[in-house]
């Protein structure tokens, strides 16, 4: 638990003292969001229906910068090295830089959300806590095996373009029911079927923070 907090404290101080780089991560996720409506062009109905599928198409283009960049640091300055000679636990070393990366992405999503709600003209028929818990779930299944695949990626040439070849295929099932959540919370739910998106986000969830938890470890030694 100690190590967790101390990892997880350390990463976010981090992003806080660089906060241009975070800066640009939002104005990166802003962009994509601009592309979207400009493709689909001045179509507000389908805009507003398909609103919750550009804002996680955003935040999943954007984590790929994100979780690179949380294990890039720990490699280029030498200190993922000395955390492995630490008497320090794998596990808590995962779940601090996961946890780091979850706060971060849940801010990301934060600030896209009303940025969907200008461009897309999009609306808000349930209530508004469907939506923050569908940030927070969806949000936590993408970092979890980001965070892993960052770490087996990170010694890797082309890092770049392996991190997303490896998450995007894995995430794929947190995506789905996170758009079909929050496109339930903003155009109604009249059969009541966010709380089964929800509960499918969540079983992802456990299998994606149990499981990569247990390979973090043999992955940062490979």
């Amino acid at each position: 638990m100690n190590t967790m907090l101390q990892i997880l404290q350390k990463d976010l101080f981090i992003e806080w003292r660089a906060r241009s780089r975070t800066i640009s991560l939002i104005s990166f996720a802003y962009t994509i969001l601009l592309l979207f409506s400009f493709a689909v062009g001045p179509n507000a109905v389908a805009m507003r229906q398909h609103a919750a599928a550009y804002l996680w198409l955003s935040i999943l283009l954007s984590s790929t910068l994100l979780l690179d960049r949380s294990m890039r640091i720990e490699i280029e300055a030498g200190a993922l090295h000395t955390l492995l000679l630490a008497p320090v636990s794998k596990a808590g070393l995962f779940y601090g830089k996961a946890l780091a990366n979850t706060f971060q992405l849940m801010v990301l999503a934060g600030i896209s959300i009303p940025l969907i709600y200008v461009i897309c003209d999009a609306t808000l028929v349930e209530s508004a806590g469907w939506l923050i818990l569908t940030a927070i779930l969806g949000t936590a299944g993408l970092a979890a095996p980001g965070t892993l695949y960052s770490a087996m990626t990170a010694r890797m040439t082309g890092k770049q373009l392996l991190l997303p070849l490896l998450l995007f295929p894995l995430v794929v099932p947190v995506i789905v029911a996170a758009v079909k959540a929050t496109t339930l919370a903003m155009l109604g739910d009249p059969m009541d079927q966010i709380g089964a998106w929800l509960t499918l986000l969540i079983c992802f969830d456990l299998v994606y923070w149990s499981l990569c938890g247990v390979l973090f470890g043999r992955v940062i030694e490979a």
